[in-house]
């Protein structure tokens, strides 16, 4: 076990205290060196090594999956809206848990970790917003689909004009993912000034703010 690994205290019998009190860790090792918090007794004790155990995550991105792990001590919680980091060979991401699957195929919103098979996320730190987009005249029958990549801590907010290369749109409607419904007040905001960031945006509703219409050549 590294040095890494030990708490920096311990909860252990002290003999001069009679009972179990926290120890402060003064040498980590085989028989780690503590101090008593309550009564200053120095003496020696064995320090059990932490359990850790791996569950396998699936990351998805852009319609795209691929695995990595999450370790962690067996009794450690997670539920559906956690957000972690996870390494891969090809980048560092930050993803949202939105299922858990137990032994069985049975999904569950929360497990502890010896119980989880699997943890189903998605990537939050850079993510794609599908944007509904509606003519500037107002025709809803001629609308098209825009796609646009942003940080998940981008802000859309009802009412305010943005940019997205030659896309010029005005928001008027955002839709929330499910998992993130219990965060925000209602599944879509249509109010100006209502805000919900891209990590938790299900669909952009908006309209055109050069075009009128357009051809579908």
């Amino acid at each position: 076990m590294s040095d890494s690994d030990v708490p920096s205290q311990v909860p252990v019998e002290c003999p001069g205290c009679g009972e179990e009190t926290p120890h402060e860790v003064l040498k980590p090792g085989g028989h780690a060196t503590v101090q008593c918090t309550v009564c200053g007794h120095t003496h020696k004790v064995e320090v059990p090594e932490p359990t850790t155990i791996d569950v396998d995550v699936v990351v998805s991105q852009d319609g795209e999956s691929y695995t990595a792990t999450l370790d962690g001590e067996p009794d450690q919680q997670v539920e559906v809206g956690d957000e972690f980091i996870v390494e891969t060979e090809a980048a560092i991401q930050q993803v949202r848990v939105t299922s858990i699957e137990l032994s069985g195929d049975r999904r569950v919103e929360e497990s502890d970790l010896d119980h989880a098979a699997t943890v189903w996320t998605r990537v939050v730190d850079n993510v794609a917003v599908n944007i509904t987009v509606h003519p500037k005249d107002g025709r809803r029958d001629e609308t098209r689909s825009l796609k646009v990549y942003v940080p998940g801590d981008y802000e859309f907010t009802v009412g305010e004009t943005v940019s997205f290369g030659d896309d010029e749109i005005e928001i008027e409607g955002v839709q929330v993912r499910d998992e993130s419904a219990d965060t925000y007040r209602h599944e879509k905001f249509d109010h100006e000034g209502d805000m919900v960031y891209a990590k938790d945006v299900k669909r952009v509703y908006a309209r055109d703010t050069k075009t009128a219409a357009w051809s579908a050549w």
